[in-house]
């Protein structure tokens, strides 16, 4: 992996929509073809395909050359903890300000005095109905400037922060350019052809490496587009895998963030219909999906907390993470990570026959942490499933800290994921063979 093609992931996907119009290109350009779930689906053997939903989820995919065995799996999600805009025109003391509210759960105060730019989806009228287009005005536009310590001599003592009163963004002067203007003007279309929208606001930081051999990096997003482009990146790069029987899937979803609880989310039905659609589409044997399911394995890429240097009492001291360490194999007794012995044994075994380092992360007992989406995929998808991603500081955070090498063990995990030979022996027993 080069490091310039995360980097262009994570500056990419400044929206879950943008993301994942990144991620199709990226299929396009290996040779996928994109298939619309409204249509129907003729799929043959050795041809890579996708689709999306809500253009905010998408699922990738590579037929077979035989008869569905079992199905891997990588899934990770698009979206980032954001300000979503509600209404663009507010005033109040001679200023223009936008209406937001808090999407996910962040750090409200890193989003404080940095410039940030808008960016999502717009509905358009056209000559043939709706269409759903793209826009980034990619600007320095809007501030949510912070209360001068003056006024609040308390703040560093810890400030409460309220979104309704703290957290809204200065647009500019009473009776400046409305945004509605900027939007119709960067999609080339009327105003009054605009019927509704999904905005967001970014920060506009370009991602960057740092230390004193540029060991970190530092960029927005880090949380989950980290592991949606290196998973992404190992599934492309395992195209020649000779598991011929063995149907690859790369999935990344919206709404993790708010409980995946949508339909393009991991606890919608998404991931189990184009399943149901692929196998539908080949040929296939009484109780084969069910036989296929048994020998199918998930990986739910989402990443993980590295040991803070200032607050190492924070973590679990017999489960340390570092940065650099190499793929997190996350547990928690309540499930709220799926990896169990089972799961994590595959993993690992994997990652030895791919010479890739695992560590492990637990919370604190007495320190309840975050869920992702594996626990709520496996709803719908009953297969054997672990809970992966990588080390980094600052989650949640409006830019966040991870580590280069990391990035690189988790292409390399995937690949091997993707190429390796796994089949289920029974119940608790599976055999493992490295494939080249």
């Amino acid at each position: 992996m080069q490091l310039q093609q995360l980097f262009d992931f994570l500056h990419a996907g400044v929206t879950p929509f943008h993301a994942v119009a990144h991620a199709a290109s990226l299929l396009d350009a290996a040779g996928f073809t994109r298939l619309e779930e409204a249509d129907y689906w003729n799929l043959e053997p050795g041809r890579g395909y996708y689709t999306t939903r809500n253009n905010s989820s998408i699922i990738a995919w590579r037929v077979p050359d035989h008869a569905i065995g079992g199905w891997r799996v990588t899934a990770s999600h698009s979206d980032s903890p954001t300000w979503r805009i509600k209404n663009t025109a507010v005033t109040s003391a001679g200023c223009t300000r936008l209406n937001v509210e808090g999407y996910g759960g962040m750090n409200m105060a890193t989003w404080l005095d940095r410039p940030l730019s808008i960016a999502g989806r717009v509905l358009v009228r056209t000559e043939d109905g709706l269409e759903s287009r793209l826009v980034d005005l990619d600007r320095d536009l809007v501030v949510i400037p912070s209360l001068a310590i003056h006024m609040d001599r308390t703040v560093n003592d810890g400030h409460k922060y309220n979104p309704q009163v703290d957290m809204q963004p200065l647009y500019g002067p009473e009776g400046c350019r409305p945004l509605p203007a900027l939007l119709a003007e960067a999609l080339g279309v009327a105003e009054e052809e605009m019927v509704d929208y999904d905005l967001t606001l970014y920060t506009r930081q370009v991602p960057t490496a740092i230390g004193p051999a540029g060991e970190y990096f530092m960029a927005p997003r880090i949380d989950d587009l980290e592991c949606a482009a290196t998973t992404l990146f190992g599934f492309l790069s395992a195209a020649d895998a000779t598991d011929s029987a063995c149907a690859p899937v790369w999935a990344m979803f919206d709404n993790e963030e708010v409980g995946s609880g949508t339909r393009q989310g991991a606890a919608s039905v998404f991931l189990r219909d184009v399943l149901d659609r692929i196998y539908d589409a080949v040929p296939h044997s009484a109780q084969g999906m069910q036989r296929a399911l048994a020998n199918s394995f998930v990986l739910s890429a989402d990443n993980a907390h590295a040991t803070h240097p200032n607050f190492a009492d924070k973590a679990d001291p017999a489960n340390p993470v570092r940065l650099g360490g190499g793929l997190v194999l996350k547990i928690n007794a309540s499930q709220k990570y799926t990896t169990n012995a089972l799961s994590g044994a595959v993993v690992k075994e994997i990652c030895r026959l791919a010479d890739v380092k695992v560590q492990q992360f637990a919370n604190r007992a007495d320190l309840p942490g975050g869920s992702t989406l594996g626990n709520l995929q496996s709803h719908t998808l009953p297969v054997p499933m672990a809970d992966i991603g990588l080390a980094q500081l600052g989650m949640h955070s409006a830019v966040e800290t991870a580590a280069v090498s990391d990035a690189d063990a988790m292409v390399r995990a995937v690949d091997a994921f993707y190429r390796t030979h796994l089949r289920c022996l029974g119940d608790g027993r599976y055999t493992l063979e490295a494939a080249q």
